[in-house]
């Protein structure tokens, strides 16, 4: 078939394909999902926002879409990028197609590309800007020129792009045992219903909370989500966190929280070369010696000593690295020792993916009943 569609590569690199989806053109940071399934999840994971998606996985869109498995109200990647879509879906749960959503979504994609080649380039280079764009005679030139116009996601605060408007609450499926503020960064379905049925009244919060406006619910507990962006860029967040450490009221965080914990708690955060995308990402639990296949999104990390306990060069005690990635010693997880906050930079749970990491949820659970009942 003739190319209708390309995708061209801030490097220059082009690949020349079909439209998939909607039609027209955009612009993100290009990244590569090595999920042989869960594709439903992961472009409904508000995580994506502003980033063209890869799937490494060669058939996509074989199970369709459903109601059930949709992280969040919408589609959020930026562009979609695959080889060879699904002609049609094959399973009982599915009541339309990929594409049907891509198309009422507007998310613009491209097929009938070689996403290993795209992806070896990424790994080589590490992510970059690129565009999809419908082929109408400009250069390879003249669209380099329209994807270097775009800012690097590097310093880009996004939590307001994927944030809630207003508060709303979930109510607990298992015994109550208080009120949990949720600082919606990005936040994902399943990690609700996981909170929810640990016991937690569920209050999720948009991310312009004051920390005056947290502390007013009473909290037993505060959580922050997952989320897009650099968190350099989130200083408020971190001042807020730093406000619950504080009071030492308990806390977990999960990927971007595991992020904005090791800020408050004095510690860097960096940019990856290319980040860990996928379901199927090896991490030691330092404390039990176990290994958890787990599920990753994220292109920043913490940058934290990995041997031993250190001082929070912030004053909150000692502080451990909990959990590190087997593929690079990445740091997966901080602890505090002093305090009643932990996080993990990986996503326990898991949708789609491995459930090795949901006992994180009871581990919760538990430190905030011992702490109520230490008060």
């Amino acid at each position: 078939m003739t190319p209708t569609t390309t995708l061209i590569l801030e490097s220059g690199q082009r690949f020349d394909g079909l439209h998939f989806g909607a039609i027209g053109e955009r612009i993100g940071e290009i990244v590569f999902q090595t999920g042989m399934s869960g594709y439903q999840e992961t472009l409904t994971d508000p995580s994506y926002a502003g980033q063209i998606v890869v799937q490494t996985a060669p058939h996509i869109g074989n199970t369709g879409m459903n109601d059930d498995d949709e992280e969040s109200s919408r589609i959020w990647v930026e562009g979609y990028v695959v080889r060879d879509p699904a002609r049609r879906p094959s399973n009982f749960r599915s009541t339309r197609t990929l594409d049907d959503d891509l198309i009422s979504g507007d998310i613009v994609g491209i097929s009938g590309v070689d996403t290993r080649a795209i992806t070896r380039i990424i790994r080589e280079a590490g992510a970059m800007r690129a565009g999809i764009f419908p082929l109408d005679g400009r250069t390879t030139e003249q669209y380099v020129s329209a994807i270097t116009s775009v800012p690097v996601m590097a310093g880009q605060n996004l939590s307001d792009a994927v944030s809630i408007g207003s508060p709303y609450v979930i109510t607990p499926t298992g015994p109550s045992i208080g009120r949990l503020a949720v600082l919606d960064l990005g936040v994902k379905n399943a990690t609700l219903g996981h909170l929810a049925s640990r016991g937690f009244e569920v209050h999720v919060l948009p991310q312009s909370t004051t920390l005056d406006q947290l502390l007013a619910i009473k909290p037993v507990a505060v959580f922050y989500s997952n989320g897009p962006g650099d968190p350099s860029a989130s200083d408020r967040h971190v001042e807020m966190l730093r406000g619950v450490l504080e009071r030492r009221v308990p806390f977990f965080g999960i990927c971007f929280g595991n992020q904005l914990l090791g800020r408050a708690l004095g510690f860097e955060t960096y940019k990856l070369a290319y980040g860990h995308r996928g379901i199927n990402q090896p991490v030691l639990d330092r404390r039990s010696g176990k290994i958890e296949v787990t599920a990753h999104n994220h292109g920043f990390a913490v940058a934290a000593p990995i041997d031993g306990a250190v001082d929070s060069p912030a004053g909150f005690g000692l502080v451990e690295v909990s959990h590190i990635g087997l593929n690079d010693n990445c740091v997966e997880g901080l602890r505090a020792l002093t305090l009643p906050a932990f996080s993990v930079q990986y996503h326990p749970e898991a949708t789609a993916g491995p459930h090795d990491s949901t006992y994180l949820f009871d581990e919760f659970r538990d430190m905030v009943i011992a702490s109520e009942k230490a008060h």
